[in-house]
């Protein structure tokens, strides 16, 4: 039954992820480059920074906390958060180039396989002390396997989509739509997204221990790497708003009370993601393989429910009843890809 509660948990945090990105489409007259910097204090910063404190005991503090942690811990936390702030700016143009469904797929399929993945490889070549490659047994490596088929399917309907409507439909569900482009994109959004789970196993000590409950264990580190991403992104974005000189965003007075409602919003909903990865996995103690495998089922929930707001963003109108098919297959092969590991 944990177990059970557990995955419903990360699957509510991946519902709201990937709905982060509808209170985006209400913000006005603002540039890219300004809302995604605002909407990402919350989503990197604010939220991430209060996520945090619930990890520290009455009468402790985060001093005391970093002050007893690895310092090399803690820097290869946010360097790898630095590296997963690329993945989160070229996330973004993945899906204004194949829209959020297909965007998101490719790109969140990706992070999921090499995230899953990376985190113990690297830990071991730094730690080889702590035996990390044992984690990657048969179950994890055949559910990564089947998650990756999934997305493989999902690319597959893709390209069917692609290839089979004309270059009016394509630009009126993706006003920016271009194939080729937008998939060498997503591919290295995904390479460098999973850098966060890589982050999160070097800062998964980052905690007072037992006196940490087992659900707020990984909020310390989930704040590191989001901090190395947020460097990332604010410094690309006010590069954006130089080189296009779209300072005066934030001088709009007119549109910042509805601007900052719907960039809270976003970031909110985006943050959730990993929060309920945290509170999902204290959940999932009993069960090492699943442990393992649950940034990796976060990205194929991900996937499953970007798709279903690609349905109702009418993404995948026009497309023939075979290429929708294709895509409900890859969902489904997503959805037994959680729950797999486990019957093994």
């Amino acid at each position: 039954m944990e177990i059970l509660l557990g995955l419903l948990i990360i699957a509510v945090g991946a519902f709201c992820q990937s709905s982060s990105y509808v209170p985006i489409n209400k913000i006005k007259d603002w540039s890219w480059e300004s809302y995604w910097l605002v909407q990402g204090v919350f989503a990197w910063l604010v939220l991430p920074f209060l996520g945090m404190l619930l990890a520290v005991p009455e009468g402790h503090s985060l001093t005391e906390m970093f002050a007893a942690a690895p310092s090399f811990n803690i820097v290869m936390t946010v360097f790898f958060g630095l590296l997963w702030g690329i993945g989160g700016l070229t996330f973004g143009l993945s899906m204004r180039y194949l829209g959020v469904a297909l965007g998101q797929s490719i790109a969140l399929g990706t992070c999921a396989g090499l995230g899953t993945i990376m985190g113990p490889v690297l830990l071991n070549i730094f730690f080889p002390e702590m035996n990390a490659l044992s984690s990657l047994t048969a179950a994890v490596l055949i559910g990564v396997a089947v998650t990756l088929v999934g997305i493989a399917i999902i690319g597959v309907a893709g390209k069917m989509k692609a290839d089979s409507l004309s270059d009016e439909q394509k630009k009126e569900a993706v006003r920016d739509f271009n194939f080729p482009k937008g998939i060498v994109i997503a591919l290295l959004s995904g390479f460098m997204s999973g850098c966060f789970n890589v982050g999160l196993e070097f800062g998964k000590d980052i905690n007072f221990g037992d006196m940490t409950p087992d659900m707020f264990k990984t909020l310390p580190a989930t704040f590191l790497v989001t901090l190395g991403g947020f460097f990332t992104n604010a410094v690309y974005c006010f590069w954006q708003n130089h080189k296009n000189n779209t300072w005066s965003d934030y001088r709009k007075g007119n549109v910042w009370s509805n601007n900052l409602l719907f960039c809270i919003l976003a970031g909110a909903l985006w943050y959730s993601q990993f929060f309920g990865l945290s509170l999902g996995k204290g959940f999932l103690t009993s069960s090492p393989t699943l442990m393992t495998l649950s940034f990796c089922i976060l990205m194929a929930l991900n996937v499953t429910f970007s798709n279903v707001w690609g349905i109702i963003l009418h993404e995948w109108n026009g497309c023939s009843r075979k290429t929708v098919t294709v895509l409900i297959a890859g969902i489904v092969v997503l959805i037994v890809s959680c729950f797999l590991p486990q019957l093994i």
